[in-house]
């Protein structure tokens, strides 16, 4: 059976449609579509994804028929053109470019001026009259093929240009001449024969299938890879091949070329934004090498192209409902579009575009909502220079992504990498930013780049991560690979500087970042999320602040209060001790009477702080023995405090030792061994309660006994709860409503839900634990090997990361489906890392859980996760 792998596309014969994506790339399904739309697009063809699948599982090699279907299309390309590829006279010039499915910007690769070669430059010079243009193009053609196709260092091109500008006393490309070209072109040929041992090929059909051949096999380049892990991009069969007759902004100051965004890309205000160059190709636009002009200056250097811009910058909206990202190229006073795409943006802009676009009437609410990343949200909560703090500014640049960062300086990505992974904060300082950085610019807290603008690769890239990063900074001079100055004052390698990316500016030194207010836009996005959201998000919090905090995000509850941390600070780490050292039950009894009250006055800030919301408090958790120190000296100075021998402590500290303390006497193993702890915070729990309750504010106490595998686990510690609270309701007079549940952290715990369910009323799944155990992971340990796995592909994600669907997640759904059948009312939750995660969240939807819980800061993301997978499910039912 025939199946068709070139798709042409032209103004009057079009094979391919956006609803082609998947096949065509989003690069030459828009190709195809803005054909349809009668827009003036450069004609070509594309060459499917299913071939780079192919390429990739048949080494390298080609379907049958593909040759003889691009030598067609081609042939159909010269006669629309009235043009041939090579021809000596007036030749077809050719650009090949990558494009997959989702938008992947500068990660593949690219050709452009290709069949280009000695002869048919010379005939390109002589049908232009402008031999300028002509050995502008040859040697652009020349250095971009032997980098991405021959392997020649990029570097070793850049050189020999800069030799010959340095030789001619000029510093832009603009001030060389045809003699200075042709001089650079014959060091070219031979910097690729030195590297290569061939000659650089002249034959445009050779070029050409090198070129597709060096696309197909960017797919799996570095950068590209890194790229697709970071952003989390499966499922795609690779890239597609996009060959395209060229147009030319370098003929001279009639021509130009540049990138626009239709609405503002960092702020999302409804006004047209974008860059241009004249005399340039599209390359000196995007690698910053020039600085460029804002687009609206295009509308008095050449009113009528802007106009033009202005009418095809409203059709695309329009047509694909969203803002685009539109390249363009002025060929001698013609304007030719060369890609239209959904414009990367930040988090701030794409809530308000979204928000905006309700308002036009261009798409729904339940769309807006599905148009935000949960992950974006995080760029909201982007810390922001305290407004106390009083600096001075030593260089400005332009405002490419919003936000501040604080970290050392560094110069090159490697060693960003190596840094952050050291855990110091690094800002990855850089003439200009190129694809190969993409893991420096990854784990820098900041980016800041001498030269580039709002569309160079840096601004892009950066905005896309939620990075703060200032481009385009004129007084940041970068003197060797650990120096630089910045406006007037030189640093190097690891000093601090601060960026504000919301307004361009570097300071040096560190100072202190504080977390923006959400207001405005953010909270009427949350509005139209929480009309949708019928999943609950609670928090975990152990203090009122991070209560309060997690309560402004929208946190309806807390999910898990770990009461351990409270059991470190100040005096009642003593008392903890003078327990843990007790001979006998009174002993003990005496040490936590003294927490008591301390214990006591923590839950009744967090019932204030949650005044009206359900606050789950898990039962201490650790072993004993963390405590205690472990060192000597640290034995022997506490030995002086607590007035115990050192002989005494060291005893102690060493019965409590545990060959695998994560599976020993912990949770309710501990309680089960002194229930007299249990007794104490139940207590505590209670009263603290019953004081809240008598101050008019509704309290919903959920008492969460950890670790449970057994189900007589369970009930006997729900009976010395439930007897604690009786006994002090008979004592106050008063009672208050309050819930026993478990966490459900044991495979075990989940294959006997349903007999754990006839007594715990609540479970909630602490998927971190649950995650090690089903595993046989250590979570502190596996950190080692993890990485391994994932670069392998042994497992497609970090499991303490991302829910482990098929194998843990398979245990919650066993868990929550044994319990209900018990129990139909059982209120089911998860409480690990896993609750602020998008997809994990999702799964948790659709399992029927009742809420999810996460860290403060993550709230939000819960929030928009959940009433995405609500809506997502609709759709597909």
């Amino acid at each position: 059976m025939y199946k068709k792998y070139v798709y042409f596309f032209s103004k009057d014969f079009t094979e391919g449609k956006k609803e082609l994506k998947d096949l065509l790339g989003g690069k030459g399904a828009n190709l195809a579509e803005m054909s349809n739309l009668g827009l003036p697009i450069p004609p070509g063809f594309t060459i499917t994804s299913d071939v780079c699948d192919w390429f990739y599982k048949n080494n390298g090699n080609y379907p049958e028929g593909l040759k003889k279907e691009v030598q067609d299309k081609l042939e159909k390309l010269e006669e629309l053109m009235g043009k041939k590829l090579g021809n000596s006279n007036d030749p077809l010039l050719v650009s090949v470019r990558s494009g997959a499915a989702v938008s992947m910007p500068g990660m593949m690769d690219s050709i452009l001026n290709l069949g280009l070669n000695d002869k048919s430059a010379e005939g390109l010079a002589k049908c232009s009259n402008n031999q300028r243009y002509a050995y502008d193009s040859y040697r652009r053609f020349i250095q971009m093929f032997g980098d991405v196709v021959l392997g020649v260092e990029r570097d070793k091109f850049e050189d020999a240009l800069n030799d010959q500008k340095i030789k001619k006393g000029v510093k832009d490309d603009v001030g060389l001449d045809v003699e200075d070209f042709k001089q650079i072109l014959a060091k070219f040929k031979e910097i690729i024969k030195t590297e290569t041992g061939e000659d650089f090929p002249q034959d445009p059909k050779v070029q050409l299938w090198k070129a597709i051949d060096a696309v197909f096999g960017s797919w799996n380049n570095d950068r590209a890879i890194k790229y697709r892990e970071i952003n989390n991009i499966k499922g795609l069969l690779g890239t597609a091949v996009n060959v395209q007759s060229m147009v030319y902004g370098n003929l001279g100051e009639t021509s130009g070329t540049g990138v626009a965004f239709t609405r503002d890309a960092s702020t999302g205000e409804n006004i047209f934004y974008g860059e241009y160059l004249m005399n340039a190709q599209g390359e000196d636009v995007v690698a910053g090498i020039r600085t460029p002009k804002q687009v609206e200056e295009l509308r008095k250097q050449n009113p009528e192209i802007y106009e033009e811009l202005l009418s095809i910058r409203d059709r695309l909206e329009k047509h694909y409902r969203d803002m685009q990202d539109i390249e363009f190229t002025i060929e001698d006073g013609k304007l030719f579009i060369l890609q239209t795409r959904n414009g990367k943006r930040t988090a701030f802009a794409a809530i308000k575009i979204a928000l905006d676009m309700v308002e036009e009437g261009l798409i729904s609410k339940r769309e807006a909502v599905m148009r935000i990343s949960p992950e974006s949200l995080d760029q909201l909560l982007h810390p922001k220079i305290d407004p106390n703090e009083k600096y001075k500014v030593i260089a400005k640049g332009l405002p490419a992504s919003p936000g501040a960062a604080v970290g050392k300086i560094v110069f090159s990505a490697d060693k960003a990498e190596k840094m952050a992974s050291k855990g110091e904060k690094v800002i990855l300082v850089r003439k200009e930013t190129s694809p190969e950085d993409i893991g420096g610019m990854n784990v820098a807290q900041g980016i800041l780049t001498a030269t580039g603008g709002m569309t160079s690769h840096a601004a892009v890239v950066a905005r896309g991560m939620g990075k703060c990063c200032i481009a385009g900074c004129g007084d940041l001079v970068i003197k060797s690979n650990n120096n630089c100055e910045i406006g007037e004052k030189s640093f190097i390698e690891g000093d601090y500087i601060t960026l504000d990316g919301t307004k361009g500016e570097v300071i040096d030194g560190r100072l202190k970042l504080v977390i923006p207010e959400t207001s405005g836009d953010f909270q009427k996005f949350m509005e139209f999320v929480n009309e949708e959201r019928t999943m609950g998000v609670r928090t975990n919090a152990d203090t009122p602040q991070d209560s309060l905090i997690a309560r402004k995000f929208g946190a309806e509850g807390i999910g898990l209060c770990r009461t351990e941390h409270m059991f470190f600070e100040g005096e009642r780490i003593d008392a903890v001790r003078e327990m843990i050292l007790a001979e006998d039950k009174d002993g003990r009894e005496k040490a936590l009477n003294k927490i008591l009250p301390m214990q006591m006055n923590d839950f009744i800030g967090l019932f204030e702080a949650m005044d009206g919301y359900p606050v789950t408090i898990r039962l201490l958790d650790p072993p004993l023995h963390e405590f205690l120190p472990h060192k000597d000296e640290e034995l022997r100075e506490l030995s002086k405090t607590m007035g115990v021998s050192f002989t005494q402590l060291k005893e102690k500290t060493e019965s409590l030792k545990e060959f695998n303390p994560m599976l020993g006497h912990r949770g309710c193993r501990l309680a089960i061994t002194f229930p007299e702890i249990a007794v104490m915070q139940t207590e505590a729990i209670i009263k603290a309660a019953l004081t809240v309750k008598n101050k008019g504010i509704k309290v919903f106490p959920e008492i969460m006994i950890p670790l449970t595998g057994i189900e007589k686990e369970f009930e006997f510690l729900k009976e010395v709860v439930d007897d604690r609270a009786e006994a002090i309701f008979k004592q106050e007079n008063d009672r208050v409503d309050y819930k026993v549940g478990t966490m459900i952290e044991i495979p075990r715990a989940c294959l006997i839900a349903d007999k754990i369910a006839k007594k715990a009323e609540f479970f909630s799944f602490g998927t971190n634990d649950l995650t090690q155990m089903t595993f046989g992971f250590s979570r502190d340990d596996a950190g080692v090997f993890l990485s391994d796995y994932i670069e392998k592909r042994v497992l497609p994600n970090d499991p303490f990361q991302k829910l482990d669907i098929t194998g843990v997640g398979k245990l919650i759904e066993i868990g929550i489906n044994k319990g209900r059948k018990t129990r139909p009312d059982l209120k089911v939750g998860i409480c690990g890392e896993h609750g602020g995660e998008p997809s994990s969240v999702e799964f948790c939807y659709n399992v029927g859980m009742n809420y999810v819980s996460c860290s403060p800061y993550r709230v939000p993301i819960a929030h928009l996760a959940a009433a995405q997978a609500k809506i997502k499910k609709e759709e597909i039912e």
